[in-house]
């Protein structure tokens, strides 16, 4: 970073407001973005497309996908084999798991997760969502907002994705028309205007042809917009990160016990959010115990502020009994203990929930068992209602909750903090991640 950017940074940091800056920074960004719709709506082809389209394959893997088209009888490329990776998903045409692929552009890295549109791996949406900056949710044009729009729209907005990019595919089976194009965008705002969605774009595209994917569409000279790559391009992502609410979550203690490290004792983890200098006042949770940080290292050495989401070793002032699940935060910002929490649950096991049993709780380093005390409702997702007669947690349900942990837990609510407001349900005799929630 030049001196000018440094200082620039400097003055930002004086305010209390974190913000990279995007001129310097934007092509180290990384955009994790997931892709969702029902099935056959064209997910595997969109990514196919996008990563044909912009250089991303390589030579042997186009080779070995041109050889399994030919044999599947295709005319061209299957774009979809791009990302379909099982064998079942190949044979069958779906996609079953989270399939992950990453790609670079000179503007910017991406992760991209491609999750199954059927709606008994719903699960596997939670999964890939769950850390994205960008939702791509896809609609068939000849078919508009189906109920699998709304139950992966109403996910992506409980796990408070920041940006929605809604792509309404085939229009080339629509003739390209634009009043089918508008028909499906009241469709969906409509229905979207009961989630909370910070920022919704539509576009019109062909995957399978490549209308307003990497390339604008000329076939569709209505559309002014971009086209879908240089949409998530240029998606400001920088201010999606909680910098306010300091949190280290500390996942080890370092104790090298070596020639020059004898009296060595480092706090080592990533940073959940916020900003952290050497000399700031830090308390740690939940003892209690303030101190001053006297270090912080990175892998290249001593750093003088970071943040999140940087792997960090952090050294104190004075010796405080620090392990595995404390947390060290601003002394003028700490987050909430609690025992009794009040969450929203994704259930992601084929079993049901069982009544007051025991499950081992896991929030960012702290693992506690808890026990689900209550079911107040669940979500229909047909209509947003509350069911508040059924008390049965199954597979796919999403539901509101009162979970009660044997020890304080240091939370804030996910709206305000994805990293320190979201936790996931283990059971303790199979060791399974059944369920994953939202703090409310």
């Amino acid at each position: 970073m030049t001196n000018a950017l440094k200082a620039q940074w400097r003055t930002e940091k004086d305010k209390g407001i974190f913000r990279k800056l995007d001129m310097e920074l934007n092509n180290s960004q990384l955009l994790r973005f997931t892709t969702a719709g029902s099935v056959d709506d064209g997910k595997s082809t969109l990514i196919g497309r996008l990563l044909y389209d912009s250089k991303s394959i390589f030579e042997d893997q186009l080779e070995s996908i041109e050889n399994t088209s030919l044999k599947k009888g295709h005319d061209g490329l299957d774009l979809a084999l791009f990302t379909d990776g099982l064998k079942d998903e190949r044979e069958q045409g779906i996609t079953i798991d989270v399939a992950y692929r990453y790609f670079t552009t000179p503007k910017r890295k991406f992760i991209i997760a491609d999750t199954p549109g059927h709606i008994q791996y719903t699960r596997n949406m939670v999964t890939g969502a769950s850390t994205a900056n960008a939702a791509i949710i896809l609609i068939d044009a000849r078919h508009g907002v189906i109920e699998q729009t709304k139950r992966h729209s109403f996910i992506a907005s409980l796990l408070q994705i920041p940006h929605l990019v809604v792509c309404i595919n085939k229009m080339d089976l629509v003739d390209f028309k634009e009043d089918v194009y508008n028909d499906i965008i009241k469709q969906f705002q409509d229905f979207s205007s009961k989630l909370l969605v910070k920022d919704v774009r539509f576009i019109p595209i062909s995957a399978l042809l490549g209308d307003n994917v990497v390339n604008r569409s000329e076939n569709m000279p209505w559309y002014k917009g971009a086209p879908l790559l240089h949409t998530l391009e240029t998606i400001h992502i920088s201010s999606d990160f909680n910098s306010v609410d300091a949190r280290f979550p500390v996942q080890t203690v370092l104790r090298p016990q070596r020639e020059g490290f004898i009296d060595y004792r480092g706090y080592a983890g990533r940073i959940a959010s916020g900003i952290f200098r050497p000399g700031e006042e830090v308390t740690v949770m939940p003892s209690g115990f303030t101190s001053k940080i006297k270090t912080i290292e990175g892998p290249d050495g001593q750093l003088e502020e970071a943040y999140a989401p940087m792997s960090i070793s952090m050294t104190l002032e004075d010796d405080i009994d620090i392990g595995r699940g404390d947390m060290i935060v601003r002394s003028n910002n700490k987050p909430e203990p609690a025992q009794d929490l009040e969450v929203m649950l994704c259930w992601m096991n084929n079993d049901p929930a069982k009544p007051r049993a025991k499950y081992t709780l896991k929030h960012t380093s702290n693992e506690q068992t808890a026990m689900i005390k209550e079911v107040l409702y669940k979500i229909d997702i047909e209509t947003l209602g509350r069911n508040m007669e059924d008390k049965e947690i199954g597979m796919n349900d999403i539901c509101k909750v009162r979970i009660r942990s044997t020890k304080p837990l240091m939370i804030d609510s996910y709206r305000d903090n994805r990293s320190t407001g979201n936790l996931i349900l283990i059971d303790e005799s199979t060791n399974e991640t059944v369920a994953a929630g939202m703090i409310i």
